[in-house]
């Protein structure tokens, strides 16, 4: 068995945001497969991280979903900032159990256990570059955060979080989201959302006591990373 993980997945199977236009994006659905089922095996577990697909509704993602389910492991997926068709969890998992996929779980304001850790996570928050603070959205998230790693004390095992948004980004940093990893004592954080020449600058090894990983699909050539 083995733990993996991946984000920004931006699957468009019926829609009309091919991602193929974009530099490194080239066939990027036909390179996905091929290195999932190469390194992901049936009984293996898989976190992707946000922006999954570009469907505006559950029915408009549809057709993603079948594809990812068809693809080897367990799923537990996250809500990105381009999710639109997540509304709420318990529709999401209703949607998921009336059409068959059984390979895919949300978390959202919870948390798994696999072997000796617990997943959990929340989409997060950063603030951009010269915009005012959304104080209400930052507190909601850390928020979210802290729920997902109380449901992770009571499984056990060593918590890993996932976040969609990166934590820190050059000179800026979430310090409501900051605040929870610290005070439950978080040491592995996981995160998407940056694409080409931001990866660059990506905080990608340990800072202040965290180690930090890029997981964004285009970071990683499309092949989900190995964890566990």
């Amino acid at each position: 068995m083995g733990l993996h993980a991946i984000a920004d997945l931006h699957l468009s199977l019926t829609g009309d945001k091919p991602m193929d236009v974009f530099d490194g994006w080239e066939h990027y659905m036909e390179r996905l497969e091929e290195n999932w089922r190469r390194v992901v095996a049936p009984e293996d577990t898989v976190v992707i991280a946000g922006d999954i697909s570009w469907g505006i509704s559950l029915a408009d993602a549809e057709e993603d979903f079948r594809w990812l389910n068809a693809l080897p492991g367990q799923k537990i997926l996250m809500k990105g900032n381009h999710d639109y068709w997540f509304s709420t969890k318990t529709k999401v998992e209703q949607f998921f159990a009336e059409r068959g996929f059984t390979s895919l779980s949300v978390l959202f304001n919870n948390a798994f256990r696999y072997q000796d850790y617990a997943i959990c996570g929340t989409r997060g928050w950063i603030n951009e570059p010269g915009a005012a603070a959304d104080k209400k959205v930052l507190d909601r998230e850390a928020g979210r955060l802290r729920l997902s790693l109380e449901a992770a004390r009571r499984l056990g095992g060593k918590p890993l979080v996932f976040l969609h948004y990166p934590p820190v980004f050059q000179q800026e940093s979430c310090a409501e989201i900051l605040s929870v990893l610290r005070e439950f004592s978080i040491t592995e954080v996981y995160y998407g959302h940056l694409h080409g020449q931001s990866c660059r600058y990506a905080e990608n090894g340990e800072k202040d006591g965290i180690t930090y990983h890029l997981i964004s699909g285009d970071h990683l050539q499309f092949c989900p990373v190995t964890i566990a």
